[in-house]
């Protein structure tokens, strides 16, 4: 079984650099952790880090403590493009998908951000869910399309 990959894409007007840091050092300003968090009930997210560097974590940081851990960074070329081994629920030890995102000039200085989440199959029976979530109103939409565009207006 061979799943599309999700593919999204969004303009803001930053340019690349600002885009790519907002996306990145920035992340757990703008990500929708209301909904989007791997916290316990009685856990509050204190920030959304991102290693900057192949082999750099992205995790949140509880005020505790302690961390959720979501994925490892497996290409930083910054302002262009970031890929990430995706594993936000936990799935240290079982399959993973893979999240790239790309950061191009656009000519009225601002950035157009392309989102490709791919390699669904390795999930085996969980795949067509899982990417049917992901590429819900509730996923890559309200992720990408509304917060980070919504930060990226404020910047």
């Amino acid at each position: 079984m061979t799943l599309e990959p999700i593919r999204k894409h969004v303009d803001v007007p930053i340019g690349p650099d600002e885009a790519f840091r907002l996306f990145t050092a920035g992340m757990g300003s703008w990500w929708p952790l209301e909904s989007h968090s791997r916290r316990e009930d009685d856990q509050v997210v204190k920030d959304v880090v991102v290693e900057e560097r192949v082999g750099g974590r992205i995790y949140e940081l509880m005020t505790d403590g302690s961390e959720g851990y979501w994925g490892t960074v497996t290409a930083w070329e910054p302002p262009a493009r970031l890929v990430v081994d995706w594993r936000p629920n936990d799935r240290t030890e079982q399959p993973h998908t893979e999240v790239e995102v790309r950061f191009t000039p656009a000519a009225d200085g601002g950035t157009s951000v392309d989102l490709e989440h791919r390699d669904w199959e390795r999930l085996g029976e969980q795949a067509e869910e899982a990417r049917a979530q992901y590429d819900s109103d509730s996923g890559w939409v309200l992720v990408l399309e509304t917060a980070f565009v919504a930060a990226a207006g404020r910047a």
